[in-house]
């Protein structure tokens, strides 16, 4: 990507166009992730979706600490057969535990992309128009521009036009 880039630069420069007629603009995509509205309503349906779950998983977890626990303070007292049994509900658990976490987790990336996804479409679509709007040449993620000057970053444009907008 990076290449491309200069490889464009250069062919513009090498074709006599000057700076002053090439309009740039450049946009930190991290920052209008954190300052839209619209990531706050994933947010919202993140903690709807899976809060839930979450708070189940942690009490699992605390109930394997507890276990744990009885396990080691009361080992004295215990049997063979009650130790032996006691490990083997305690592993059974833990896998559960093990397991559920995994399927939580596994949901929670899918989700998240699949929500950043549709969110970073909308925010390249927004900011396709605004070049459009502007006679922009070109617009750049900040990710790849090693230095600029502030009055390239059109971010903040970006981020009042996704502010007015509704999902």
């Amino acid at each position: 990507m990076k290449k491309k880039i200069a490889i464009f630069l250069g062919l513009l420069f090498i074709a006599n166009i000057s700076y002053a007629e090439l309009k740039i603009g450049v946009i930190n995509m991290n920052a209008v992730l954190e300052k839209t509205p619209q990531m706050e309503k994933v947010k919202k349906r993140f903690d709807q979706k899976f809060g839930s779950r979450g708070k189940m998983l942690e009490a699992q977890q605390k109930d394997l600490q507890s276990m744990e626990e009885k396990m080691t303070k009361d080992a004295s007292i215990m049997s063979d057969t009650e130790k032996r049994n006691m490990a083997k509900d305690f592993q059974n658990k833990v896998r559960d535990f093990k397991k559920s976490q995994q399927e939580f987790n596994e949901d929670i990336n899918a989700n998240r992309n699949e929500e950043l996804g549709k969110l970073q479409r909308g925010i390249v679509e927004v900011a396709g128009g605004i070049a459009k709007e502007e006679d922009y040449d070109l617009l750049l993620l900040s990710d790849v521009v090693i230095y600029k000057k502030e009055t390239f970053d059109i971010t903040t444009r970006v981020v009042k036009k996704l502010s007015t907008m509704t999902e």
